[in-house]
């Protein structure tokens, strides 16, 4: 009997490796995923999945209004928007200037 054990003690140690490194991480992460896409509100400056930034304008039960420019607004799913940026939007902040001189 113990014979056996041991010979099924590495197949274990594999598989609690395997889910310490691969199943755990992801599982985590789509938790943040979901919870992120599940707390989006008008306001927010988004980065959608395709890599376009814009801020919600509307917010329906799967779909978000993004606006990506001055009278452009396009319709994504909820499930596209990858990231976001809770931080106010404010038009008037100036971009830095660059301070070298020559």
């Amino acid at each position: 009997m113990p014979e056996s054990l041991a010979t099924l003690l590495p197949i274990a140690a594999i598989a609690l490796i395997f889910w310490l490194l691969i199943v755990r991480p992801a599982s985590r992460r789509q938790k943040q995923i979901a919870q992120l896409q599940s707390g989006l509100s008008t306001g927010d400056k988004v980065m959608l999945s395709a890599g376009i930034y814009g801020v919600i304008t509307a917010t329906t039960d799967d779909r978000v209004h993004v606006q990506i420019a001055d009278g452009v607004i396009v319709e994504a799913a909820r499930g596209a928007v990858a990231s976001v940026d809770r931080a106010p939007v404010t038009d008037d902040v100036e971009p830095p200037h660059d301070t070298e001189e020559n």
